[in-house]
């Protein structure tokens, strides 16, 4: 399921979302419900024999690092 990153353009927030087909335009900021927001880059991890693959070559979410116990 696709989860975005955001960053609210009036009070900064940055937050996850998860977005289904063309409801990203529906997406408030969680914090001041602002729907000025913006779509970031984020890091994509794929899950790949029980290990996440991150396309950043430093590990999960998690540590960034490749060590933590949901990487390995």
């Amino acid at each position: 399921m696709p989860i975005f990153e955001f960053q609210c353009e009036e009070c900064g927030e940055v937050f996850e979302e998860l977005v289904l087909g063309d409801k990203i335009k529906d997406v408030k900021c969680k914090k001041c419900g602002s729907s000025k927001v913006t779509k970031l880059i984020s890091q994509v991890a794929f899950r790949s024999e029980g290990k996440f693959v991150s396309t950043s070559g430093g590990g999960c979410s998690v540590c960034s690092g490749g060590s933590c116990s949901v990487c390995s």
